[in-house]
């Protein structure tokens, strides 16, 4: 391959303005040529290494890359410049990325960019941060995953790059937004966004449109979600329709799609839906199995564990909420073990809080003292701080919250009556959760406390705060209870008006509206 050099030039220029659409159409004009690219071409290292970032850009698929690396495995690596060497070594790391070996791929990023210093070319250094933080991401290791983002942006930035800048931005306002910082979050989606429209880069304007949805799902705005979740599955299913990209859209409209239809199973006293809201509550249903099956289509096509892993636990969560027990408890068993063959702790403590969720429900369901009530009472709890210690393997916040609550849920169920470790446990999920967090995780918070409360009494839980008893909890969580003690009363003695409640008590109408959304006082 004469031309070699000038085509990795091309295409490299392409890939640093992302000019996917002038990229792909180079790649297509050469493609016979870079299916016989050979070990012997002095180019090839970093040929392969160019072909590796346009794959992960969406251009055909990993088998197509895994071709082209075929020549390449048993080259004696001695023979090799550094340079080369390090290139393949990163190709090496992105398919190891693809296949979910995590570890692995985080081990050669390491060892590429500690040796790396003047020997790769900026751009692809740039490229070694993100995949790192990728990869971190991943893990659950947020902290790790934000540092290398940076880094890769700081680079960026000084190589005058300003779509590889905001490339780098999406991945930092996701980060940014696991930490809490939301209006900083959605400030990189648009300025990425304004950056990367023009470039026919479709798969990060599709990213993008993906995290706003999660991000506006966090705040319970789940009609808005679905909207954004259901142009992301567009663009992905125009561009990419084999991508695990659009199998993750279609995850995350299947898993909305439940939540409103939990909102309006909830809106009738008995937690039931009827009538045409039942028929409404089952439709959704219907519908985000049917995603869900679209999506398992595609991570299947792809090899994808933790993302079958994902539609599982989606699936299982669907089947519970319409009373089908024994398929919830197929899907989660599965998705467990899914988890477990690739060491995903996150996978692993989903599973186990649904898990948890089914077995609570299995002991609740019992009637008296029976031996299986206490032997699915047993195995929830069980499940349940299992999900907490893998959660403690993470940096994820949220999935600690979840699990945190499940076992409260669990300690407050009919066989325990451990309302001691149940308060203890919603102590600290609200510890974990933000004042944005309105979504189903903050609900399901409210109806633990509200149990809580129920049984216990306000009476015992101000007597203790009158001794200066409050445990662990910081004077902020106190502050806190104490108000979704207070505003629930003051706002039906008020006539049921926000503005008077925060008139009356001199806080802002938008601190009542969230304590009255968690108690579940408010209509959605």
């Amino acid at each position: 391959m004469s031309h070699s050099p000038l085509l990795l030039h091309s295409l490299n220029q392409a890939l640093i303005h992302r000019d996917v659409r002038g990229g792909f159409g180079l790649l297509d004009r050469e493609v016979k040529d870079l299916k016989g690219l050979e070990p012997s071409d002095p180019h090839a290292a970093a040929l392969l290494l160019c072909v590796a970032q346009w794959v992960d850009l969406g251009y055909r698929n990993i088998g197509f890359l895994r071709n082209l690396t075929m020549p390449f495995a048993e080259l004696p690596r001695e023979t090799l410049r550094l340079s080369d060497y390090l290139s393949l070594r990163m190709v090496e790391a992105y398919i190891a990325f693809l296949g979910e070996d995590f570890d692995r791929a985080t081990e050669i990023l390491d060892f590429v960019l500690r040796v790396e210093a003047g020997i790769l070319e900026p751009h692809l250094v740039v490229l070694a941060h993100l995949w790192k933080c990728r990869a971190n991401r991943q893990q659950g290791q947020y902290e790790l995953a934000l540092q290398h983002v940076r880094e890769a942006k700081s680079l960026a930035v000084g190589m005058s790059a300003p779509k590889l800048v905001a490339a780098a931005s999406i991945h930092e306002s996701w980060l940014l937004f696991q930490r809490g910082q939301r209006k900083e979050a959605f400030r990189l989606l648009d300025e990425a966004e304004a950056e990367l429209k023009a470039t026919g880069h479709m798969l990060s304007i599709g990213n993008i449109e993906s995290a706003r949805g999660r991000y506006v799902r966090r705040s319970g705005e789940y009609a808005k979600a679905l909207e954004h979740f259901e142009r992301a599955v567009r663009i992905y299913g125009n561009h990419s329709p084999e991508h695990p990209n659009l199998a993750r859209a279609l995850v995350n409209a299947a898993y909305v799609k439940r939540l409103i239809a939990l909102d309006i199973q909830g809106k009738s006293g008995s937690g039931r839906a009827k009538g045409d809201e039942h028929a409404r509550f089952m439709k959704l249903c219907k519908e985000a199995l049917q995603l869900l099956g679209r999506a398992g289509e595609i991570y299947s096509q792809q090899h994808h564990h933790s993302g079958t892993g994902s539609v599982l636990v989606n699936a299982g969560y669907l089947h519970l909420d319409v009373g089908d027990i024994d398929r919830a408890e197929s899907e989660a068993l599965k998705a467990y073990e899914y988890g477990e063959e690739r060491q995903d702790h996150i996978l692993m403590a989903r599973s186990r809080i649904l898990q948890a969720e089914i077995q609570n429900d299995r002991s609740e369901d019992q009637v008296g003292d029976t031996p299986d009530t206490a032997r699915h009472a047993h195995l929830a709890r069980t499940y349940s701080e299992d999900a907490i210690a893998l959660a403690k393997l993470t940096q994820n916040d949220r999935l600690l919250a979840g699990a945190y609550v499940v076992r409260g849920t669990v300690a407050a169920n009919e066989f325990f009556c451990d309302w001691d470790n149940a308060k203890l446990f919603a102590g600290l999920a609200s510890e974990l959760l933000s004042n944005d967090d309105l979504d189903h995780l903050q609900k399901q918070l409210g109806s633990l406390k509200k149990r809580i409360l129920r049984t216990t009494g306000i009476d015992e839980m101000l007597r203790c705060w009158s001794e200066g008893i409050v445990g662990d909890k910081s004077f902020q969580r106190v502050t806190e209870e104490f108000a979704e003690l207070v505003i629930p009363k003051v706002w039906e003695r008020e006539g049921r008006k926000i503005s008077r409640v925060a008139q009356q008590l001199s806080i802002s109408p938008k601190k009542v509206r969230r304590i009255l959304n968690n108690a579940q006082m408010l209509k959605p």
